[in-house]
């Protein structure tokens, strides 16, 4: 495990600076590896897909039980049913179907996915780490005013340690905010912010799970 450090602003709940915080090199300063990280987000678009889509084909589409005209002396080709695909109305054919688009990819390659995304936020200045924030109550004010304090541009990331109400209230009204736990951070999150954001306690379980 690499020991030397990298180092980020704290801000405190105003947006003033309160200090420095060590980052572990491990999770914000690996080497970037392109083929890992595409496969990562890749990964992470197919599995977000629904796969509901549908198409009918010519045994689904109703009616197309009558032969529409009788099968020799017309002059014309032979149809046995007007919900065949070359009839206005009939089925498809090769449509999609309800299916998984979900791909696999083994956890240690998803944890290092993530671990390079964190390094090239961090690297490009992109990371932000701010005192818990405390709320009586549901304040998105204080919120907005803390992120424009931060400099912290119109994507945010706000990644927190676990659910808290009052804050995910508080940035819900923000269009430019995502609020996300630890747990569920992921490469595609933190490439698209603009800055990422944590607060001490969900920076401290980063690095227990990652480093």
């Amino acid at each position: 495990m690499a020991t030397s450090k990298v180092s980020a602003t704290v801000y405190d709940v105003s947006g003033k600076e309160s200090g420095q915080v060590e980052l572990p090199e491990a999770v914000f300063n690996v080497p970037v590896n392109a083929a890992v990280l595409h496969q990562a987000v890749r990964r992470q678009q197919a599995n977000d897909r629904q796969g509901t889509h549908e198409t009918k084909t010519r045994g689904e589409v109703s009616g197309g039980g009558k032969k529409p005209w009788k099968q020799k002396g017309t002059g014309r080709a032979r149809q046995g049913s007007t919900r065949a695909p070359q009839w206005r109305h009939g089925g498809t054919v090769f449509g999609p179907h309800p299916r998984s688009y979900e791909q696999k990819m083994p956890r240690k390659q998803r944890r290092l996915a993530l671990k390079v995304a964190l390094s090239v936020r961090s690297q490009e200045g992109a990371v932000r780490v701010v005192e818990e924030i405390s709320l009586q109550e549901p304040k998105t004010r204080v919120v907005a005013d803390l992120f424009a304090q931060l400099g912290a541009g119109a994507s945010i990331l706000l990644v927190i340690p676990e659910h808290d109400l009052l804050l995910e209230k508080s940035t819900r009204n923000l269009a430019s905010v995502k609020t996300i736990l630890v747990t569920n951070l992921n490469p595609s999150d933190v490439l698209t912010a603009e800055t990422v954001v944590f607060t001490r306690s969900a920076l401290s379980q980063v690095e227990e799970w990652l480093a």
